[in-house]
């Protein structure tokens, strides 16, 4: 029972000396109350705003004195009978004014009641208006039947009168409550509130209105009701407090609706904070308790049905369920038949699967765990209901967007109220929104996790430096909240040993991004294949961006789910082992940092060029040594970003991290990125650290081949001797071949001067320079013909085979697996 937190009332004033009569008014209404012989006792402000008499002129008088004309004795003494069986009266009266106007008065006279032990008669009056009429069988029990309540009260709030609608609105017929107080006939913890309002308008002469509270009915006391009630004070002439009049109005309807509204937006504020299924089903079950319920559970499909989606199950099926989450008034949910996590098949008998796709609510206001359907079809939760007193149900199907997500369930145990039609819309409201959000949590899930996966199946998922690098790297995703990114890397191995290490950064977020970091790589990969120089790769990288852009443009981003790669940025670099020296070019993109093997930390000075995707502009390659042991890190730029958005000082914390000693490259790459940035980021973060190698002088041997066919057969012994030096002499015969072909096609068809070098590594690479930029072009020869075949043996001796060009001609190379 909810009272309104008023304060300690004020103790009434004493009352009038003798009978406690005298001249009484009322402080709203033209009404006056009228003794048993006719003389006037109150007279309320209203009356002397109708007829212009001041209290003082009229109360202590005869009645009689207002009519115009001579009294009608049997006419008045028909109305006293009719008020004194209770009947009340009402019809049209001639008065006058103290102008010396006559009105026709609609006048309404109530059954008698006592005050002080003297019969007495309330009567009303208002002037008819020519706008309308009423005539006596419409007005006609006004005051009784009133869609208000209504009751007079004396100065000890004992009942003197009320109508009928008060009886209907709590129950309490009339004889009961006529001569009691309020707290002798209602609930105490809704009559006291009540008695202590009244008392302080006897105190204060003052009215209070609008008074709301809850109850309970006495015809359906098991239903919550809501009331709105005025009190006003019923005063003499000298202002002395004489009763009280109050009103009662049931506003059950409209505090429903309210309650509803507020629940709703508080809801609002508490459901759907993150997009994560499970978070948001048990912030549904935590809002709910003890709010609404004491017991509530939330179970979602594992394969959500409905509209265009199939899998909904067959007639008398169980739905596959799982229980997201669960909340209860005991601590530990000892209620619960199935844990969080669990799987579960309940919905409430005798429904099943069908009732989650085309069901209303289920409302059972009284659970009987005795019930058929209960004992037999759920056994271990009967006992359950048993237990713990579960008494009330109301289970809520969760769709959103014409699909079935799971079932929520309400109940009550320890709150005695149960569940009725009033709840089922709040039951209903809640499980809307929390669905809205539950649906919009696995559609963002499911699309994270689909960039997640994308986004890893085209990172390297391993990095292969061979014996030139040592290579380690770090990726850590973007904040959930703002999904994947298109940061990329890669290790390309290239031929004679040297390897490529390329870092990138596409502008954006979620699955286009990540597609297109993909096109980006691949295309990185193509093109490093091919043995560009750096700077000539971002060049050739830049027109691809540039065209993917346009394409995207002219076919419509929105239409085709893609997003523009202007403003991706990369950098590439190509390491060989043979000298030390590394060569590369960036487009926009953080220069690397490097660690000397003496601790030095540099930032090469290396000409930044334009993002990708600007086109027509140039970039530049820088050269430096690396000598053995020197660490390489190629980063993106959320790692130096950090909180205080300063890149300066962000490369100055990233090169003091790289640089400590004693870690190895795969603890080292982590420990970086922790240090860096110990809370999650919004953005993705890739950092690659490669530590450098030479090749060892005895793995590499070149010679010089004179322009003479003859040297052929000299330079296939020298090459005999260094395998079995090596201890390759499995390879002896296939490298003799390749050697014999690539040095005759480089005498016959090139330019001097010609050199063949062999490269023992990771694999057996025969290289062959020349000072001609002709490309040879692998072809099948015809039967006839007498040359051709060269390239062909080659390609199918060598693992793999290619060309590379050089500011002095090209080199055709072999490479060969090792057995």
């Amino acid at each position: 029972m909810a009272s309104a937190d008023e304060g300690s009332p004020a103790e009434p004033g004493p009352l009038p000396s003798g009978d406690g009569l005298g001249p009484a008014r009322t402080t709203d209404g033209a009404a006056a109350v009228i003794a048993g012989d006719g003389t006037v006792i109150g007279w309320t402000r209203g009356a002397e705003t109708l007829l212009g008499y001041p209290a003082a002129e009229v109360v202590g008088r005869s009645a009689a004195q207002l009519l115009t004309g001579p009294p009608d004795a049997r006419r008045t003494a028909a109305v006293a009978a009719r008020c004194r069986a209770g009947s009340g009266w009402g019809g049209l009266v001639p008065l006058r004014a103290r102008d010396g106007r006559s009105l026709d008065i609609d006048v309404r006279a109530t059954a008698s009641f006592l005050i002080a032990g003297r019969e007495s008669f309330m009567v009303s009056g208002r002037v008819l208006t020519p706008h309308w009429t009423m005539h006596g069988p419409v007005v006609d029990g006004f005051l009784a039947r009133s869609p208000v309540g209504m009751a007079v009260l004396d100065p000890d709030l004992r009942y003197l009168w009320l109508n009928d609608t008060l009886e209907l609105v709590d129950g309490v017929p009339r004889e009961q409550r006529l001569g009691r107080r309020p707290s002798e006939v209602l609930p105490g913890a809704l009559a006291a509130p009540i008695e202590r309002l009244m008392r302080q308008v006897l105190s204060t002469g003052e009215a209070i209105t609008d008074y709301e509270y809850l109850g309970w009915s006495w015809p359906d006391p098991r239903r919550r009701r809501a009331f709105t009630s005025s009190f006003f004070p019923l005063a003499d002439a000298g202002d002395r407090r004489i009763g009280v009049g109050c009103m009662v109005l049931d506003v059950t309807d409209r505090w429903n609706a309210r309650r509803l509204l507020a629940l709703v937006n508080e809801a609002g504020a508490s459901i759907g904070s993150t997009l994560d299924v499970q978070r948001t089903a048990q912030e549904l079950a935590d809002f709910a308790v003890p709010r609404f319920a004491d017991f509530v559970f939330v179970d979602l499909l594992e394969n959500p049905f409905g509209g265009d989606r199939p899998g909904a199950p067959a007639e008398g099926e169980r739905p596959a369920m799982r229980r997201a989450g669960m909340s209860s008034v005991r601590e530990g949910c000892p209620e619960a038949v199935v844990r969080v996590g669990e799987t579960v098949d309940f919905v409430p008998p005798p429904h099943d699967a069908h009732f989650l796709l085309d069901g209303d609510p289920v409302l059972l206001p009284a659970l009987d765990p005795d019930q058929h359907g209960w004992t037999v079809e759920q056994p271990a939760r009967a006992a359950r209901l048993r237990e713990f007193g579960l008494h009330s149900l109301i289970s809520v199907p969760m769709r959103a967007r014409d699909t079935v997500l799971g079932l929520t369930t309400f109940m009550r145990s320890q709150n005695p109220v149960p569940f009725d039609e009033d709840d089922v819309a709040p039951a209903r409201e809640l499980v809307a929104r929390a669905a809205v959000c539950v649906d919009n949590a696995r559609r963002y899930t499911r699309e994270h996790t689909a960039a997640l996966v994308l986004q890893r199946s085209l990172l390297p998922h391993t990095l292969r430096g061979g014996t030139a690098l040592d290579v380690a790297s770090s990726y850590l995703p973007a904040d959930a909240k703002d999904g994947v990114g298109g940061d990329w890397f890669d290790v390309i191995p290239l031929s004679g040993a040297r390897v490529g290490l390329v870092i990138g950064d596409v502008v954006g977020h979620g699955i286009g991004a990540a597609a297109t970091m993909g096109r980006l790589r691949t295309a990185v990969q193509t093109l490093a294949d091919m043995d560009l120089p750096p700077d000539e790769l971002l060049a050739r990288l830049d027109d691809l961006v540039l065209r993917l852009s346009e394409e995207e443009r002219a076919g419509g981003p929105a239409e085709r789910g893609g997003t523009t790669v202007v403003g991706a940025t990369c950098l590439y670099a190509v390491y060989d082992p043979a000298n030390g020296c590394c060569t590369m070019a960036r487009a926009g993109h953080p220069p690397p940092v490097v660690v000397m093997p003496d601790k030095t930390v540099s930032f090469p000075d290396l000409p930044a060029g334009p993002p990708l995707g600007l086109g027509g502009l140039p970039f530049e390659a820088l050269e430096i040594e690396l000598p053995e042991g020197s660490l390489l890190g190629l980063y993106t730029d959320g790692l130096i970003e950090g909180a205080d958005k300063d890149l300066e000082r962000g490369m100055d914390r990233l090169g003091r991290a790289v640089s400590r000693d004693g870690m190895p490259l795969e603890a080292l790459c982590p420990a970086v990125v922790e240090e860096l940035l110990p809370v999650p980021q919004p953005d993705d973060i890739a950092l690659l650290l490669a530590r450098t190698h030479r090749l060892s002088p005895e793995h590499l041997v070149s010679w010089d081949v004179p322009m003479d066919p003859a040297a052929v057969g000299d330079i296939r012994a020298k090459v005999s001797r260094q395998l079995e030096e090596w201890g390759l002499t499995d390879l002896s015969m296939t490298t003799e071949l390749i050697v014999s072909e690539l040095v005759t096609n480089a005498i016959r068809y090139a330019a001097g001067p010609v050199r063949l070098r062999l490269l023992f590594q990771s694999a057996l690479t025969c290289e062959v320079s020349d000072a001609s930029n002709t490309s040879p072009r692998l072809r099948h020869a015809r039967t006839t013909d007498e040359g051709g075949r060269g390239l062909f043996l080659v390609a199918q001796l060598a693992h793999r085979w290619g060309t590379r060009y050089t500011p002095r001609g090209k080199i055709i190379w072999a490479e060969q697996s090792l057995p």
